[in-house]
């Protein structure tokens, strides 16, 4: 597997200290990291800020720091605005394709995708129907700059195992693979080592991080007692240390098949707070670990 650390971790969304592209390359090839996942939004690699010139710079720093761009990091939801005169879901497409273009120029071969939250304005079906018909055309696009779509199994549209696999059935391109995670498999109980194993031929990358769930309970004054609040709150940990069997999950993917790149990231609070020493200590501990 290919090491590769998320640009996000230390883009200061969640509180924690803030890196700018470049120093953010220089830092991951500092941590020992050989290949890089980029977001695709600011305040690293958005589109927007995306010239020629900006390309080249990011391009010649990667090589001066024999670092590998692997994946492109997209963030879309296909589900569409409220407005129907608003070309949202061209928008999402444009900006997939976008990120294809960019990747290309410095090397990377996969955009990773997200599908759609459910909206209680649309229909399931409809819902699922215009999701798939979205990333066939984002694929279609992407192949034009040689690029596979990978399908982050996050949002709601085909967030469990078997109904991940049905839809990437319907997608049915050949540059649409899987970017599978344990995070929400493991959240909301699969077993971690049946369903990597079954998505590993079509995984092409996965993204990780580590967690403990809080339970949450919330106080009634008239019975001198608590009633349980669901869901848990969830809390970022080091690497190894949280709920989530990753052992189980590696295993299942390896006894699949897969050989992709594996990616750490920090997209939440962390304990231990955000300054730069703790989010280093987070990002190889997951080095060593994977090692």
């Amino acid at each position: 597997m290919k090491l590769c650390l998320f640009s996000v971790s230390y883009a200061g969304l969640w509180g924690q200290e803030r890196l700018g592209l470049d120093e953010f390359l220089r830092h991951a090839a500092k941590l020992g990291y050989q290949a890089v996942m980029l977001a695709g939004k600011r305040p690293h690699l958005s589109p927007l800020d995306a010239s020629p010139e900006r390309i080249a710079q990011v391009r010649d720093l990667l090589k001066e720091l024999k670092l590998e761009c692997a994946v492109m990091g997209a963030y879309t939801d296909f589900a569409g605005g409220s407005a129907a005169e608003v070309p949202y879901l061209e928008m999402q497409i444009g900006y997939v394709e976008s990120l294809a273009r960019i990747g290309r120029q410095l090397g990377a071969g996969i955009v990773r995708i997200f599908t759609s939250y459910e909206s209680a304005t649309t229909p399931f079906t409809l819902l699922w129907d215009r999701t798939v018909k979205a990333i066939q055309e984002c694929c279609d696009r992407a192949a034009a700059h040689q690029c596979t779509i990978a399908i982050q199994n996050h949002h709601d549209i085909g967030v469990h195992t078997d109904a991940l696999l049905e839809f990437l059935n319907d997608v049915n391109r050949p540059n649409c693979k899987l970017g599978y995670d344990a995070w929400s498999p493991a959240l909301r109980g699969e077993e971690l080592y049946t369903a990597a194993r079954a998505l590993a031929p079509h995984t092409a990358c996965t993204t990780n991080a580590d967690y403990v769930k809080l339970p949450r309970f919330q106080y009634q004054p008239a019975l001198v007692n608590y009633l349980p609040a669901l869901p848990d709150a969830v809390r970022a940990v080091p690497f190894g240390t949280g709920f989530i069997d990753y052992a189980a999950f590696f295993n299942g993917l390896r006894d699949g098949g897969f050989d992709g790149i594996a990616t750490y990231e920090m997209c939440s609070p962390v304990r231990g707070g955000g300054a730069r020493e703790n989010l280093d200590h987070y990002a190889t501990t997951y080095f060593k670990w994977l090692r």
